[in-house]
Formats: structure tokens, C-alpha cells, sequence
């Protein structure tokens, strides 16, 4: 795809039995196949899921500019626009089934950190799911600290060998969610870390669909 044509749209699987709405975040490139597979991982949710693309990845999900941590590109600060984009779809979910269904925003990597961010912006998400999430972001600790989440639920996962790097900025990711959920803690929010086996790249999709199904289940315990 060049970068003149026009952005994917979001991918809707919306069921009839579903109380909640999945606003998974993946690349634009891969947005057919992980709505396919994400699809296939939830079959027994009794959710609907809506599978946004995300077109230019560092640029969309950074809040705020940062330089580059691997390769050269810098991150950028398209999160507050790209984050409308996301509360759009969520009213555009409501207008297609005429429910007020609670809505959980879930990212993994980067998107993972976006969703984190979103949750400080708005009380729109009942449920974060930060899989994996690249919380060595620079800067987020301290905007954290100071910007608690506005959610029911918030699940928050690691691959246990994630923080073996050389790069001294993603080393810190192992410490920085740790953080993450002192501080998760200390705000009062419901939540979760859970530890898998395995480096970055060791089954998103599954890491993901699992943080969705607590997360869930989480929120349905809250609302009885």
C-alpha cells in the first residue's frame, strides 16, 4: 500500500449476544488476518469486536514526540488526533447496534502504551488490556504518576525475557511495568500483571486474546 491511498477501515464483527465492545488496535497492514484470527481467539466471549488499523505506528500511537529508540524513527505525537479517531468509532459501534455497550480499548506494544494513555484521557474504555506494552516510553512514568486511568479493569502483561536487550532504553521495560503496576495500585484501579514465557514476538495475538477474556470477566464481576 503506498501512502497516497486511502486508510483501511476498521474491521466490525458485531454479534447480537454480546454486553461489550473489543477496540483492538494492530497494524493496517496485518488488519484482515489479526481481526480474522482475534475473531476466532474471542468465538466464546459474548463480545463484539471492532479492529481499528493503525496506518503510521510510531506517529499515531506516541503521545507526545520522543527520538528514536531502535533504527531512526523518531516517534511522533499523533495520539491525541488518532485517539478521536478511536472515540468516533466507538459512537459510530453505538449508532450500528443502538446500545450503550461498555467499550475496552486493547493494544499490544505500542498500542499497548496508547491504550494506557487513553485511559487517562478518557472514561470512555471500561477495560484496558496494555499487552506487552512499551511502558520504556520516554517520559510515560512521570506522566503517569501524575494522570491516574479511568477504568474498571486494567490488564497489563510481560514476556519474561522481554527486558534482555541492549538497548538500555527497552531494558528498562521489565522495571517500568513493574512500576506500571504500583501505580495501578495506588490509584485504586483493578488490575492485573501476568508474566509469559518468552521474548516480544512470542504469540501476541494469544497474549492478547487471554488479557481480553480477564479483562472481561473482570468488569462483569464489578456490574453483577
Amino acid at each position: 500500500m503506498t501512502r497516497t491511498q486511502e486508510k483501511k477501515q476498521s474491521v466490525f464483527t458485531l454479534r447480537e449476544d454480546a454486553d461489550s465492545t473489543v477496540f483492538y488496535l494492530t497494524q493496517e497492514e496485518d488488519l484482515e488476518e489479526d481481526a480474522r484470527q482475534m475473531a476466532l481467539l474471542l468465538h466464546a466471549a459474548r463480545c463484539s469486536l471492532v479492529t481499528v488499523p493503525v496506518r503510521d505506528w510510531n506517529r499515531e500511537l506516541s503521545p507526545w514526540e520522543a527520538p528514536p529508540v531502535f533504527g531512526d524513527r523518531a516517534f511522533g505525537s499523533g495520539a491525541p488526533s488518532f485517539l478521536d479517531e478511536v472515540l468516533a468509532t466507538v459512537r459510530l459501534v453505538r449508532e450500528k447496534t443502538g446500545k450503550q455497550q461498555r467499550a475496552v480499548l486493547v493494544g499490544y506494544s505500542l498500542a499497548g502504551l496508547f491504550a494506557l494513555w487513553a485511559g487517562t484521557r478518557t472514561d470512555a474504555f471500561a477495560g484496558i488490556v496494555a499487552a506487552s506494552p512499551s511502558v520504556w516510553f520516554p517520559g510515560f512514568g512521570d506522566y503517569r504518576a501524575a494522570h491516574p486511568v479511568a477504568a474498571q479493569a486494567v490488564y497489563l502483561s510481560l514476556g519474561d525475557k522481554e527486558a534482555r536487550t541492549r538497548n538500555p532504553v527497552m531494558a528498562r521495560v521489565a522495571d517500568a511495568i513493574r512500576e506500571e503496576d504500583e501505580r495501578l495500585g495506588a490509584q485504586g484501579v483493578p488490575h492485573v500483571l501476568e508474566w509469559n514465557p518468552g521474548n516480544h514476538f512470542q504469540d501476541p495475538q494469544g497474549r492478547t486474546a487471554k488479557g481480553i477474556l480477564w479483562t472481561l470477566e473482570q468488569i462483569r464481576k464489578q456490574e453483577g
